[in-house]
């Protein structure tokens, strides 16, 4: 809880009295298998707000292969390709932190053969409205890749943000998960909508 309140100190998720809480609950309850609505006010910038507090906290979930890092201190690195929708959000919230003694870096690419080294990858729409071609470029590559865009995890993408009536949740799709080498927690699979990919 300190991470998701720290991720939100001084930002949009605390303009008025209860926006800042809701927001870390937001965060949590998902993790957690809870689901609670996105405030009205400033619901576009609020739920990138969310997300990218989600795609810090993936990072917590997720083991990757020894070789997806080149030394102990080497950072993970949190990618967005395409248009960067977190307005600074996304760097405001992981800055200072570590994870096992790993600083995190935000990066941004305007193409996949810009991308070496990303743990995790957000797609921007509308880039991610087609991923096939930039999933197949990033095959087997340790690199957890998410979006927001519609069919994402059924044609080829790991996690897709789902909203719904100012509600977001997960699909996971665990056959390109598994291909890539990583391995999601139970306490992630277990709040989110298992897919199939499109074809199987």
């Amino acid at each position: 809880m300190a991470l998701l309140r720290r991720a939100c100190a001084g930002t949009a998720c605390n303009r008025g009295p209860r926006a800042g809480p809701r927001a870390w609950l937001v965060a949590a309850a998902a993790l957690l298998g809870a689901t609670v609505g996105l405030s009205a006010q400033g619901a576009r910038a609020a739920e990138y707000h969310i997300k990218a507090v989600f795609l810090f906290n993936f990072a917590q979930f997720v083991d990757w292969p020894a070789n997806a890092f080149s030394a102990p201190q080497t950072p993970l690195v949190i990618g967005v390709l395409g248009e960067d929708p977190f307005e600074g959000f996304l760097d405001q919230t992981v800055a200072d932190e570590r994870l096992g003694g790993r600083p995190f870096q935000v990066r941004r690419y305007q193409s996949v053969d810009e991308i070496q080294t990303c743990h995790i990858l957000f797609i921007s729409r509308p880039a991610a409205d087609r991923p096939e071609a930039m999933l197949a470029a990033l095959k087997n590559r340790p690199i957890l890749t998410v979006s927001d865009a519609a069919g994402f995890a059924e044609r080829g993408g790991m996690i897709r943000f789902v909203t719904e009536q100012n509600r977001i949740r997960l699909q996971v799709n665990l056959a390109a998960v598994e291909a890539a080498h990583l391995t999601l927690s139970s306490k992630l699979l277990r709040v989110a909508e298992i897919v199939t990919p499109t074809g199987r």
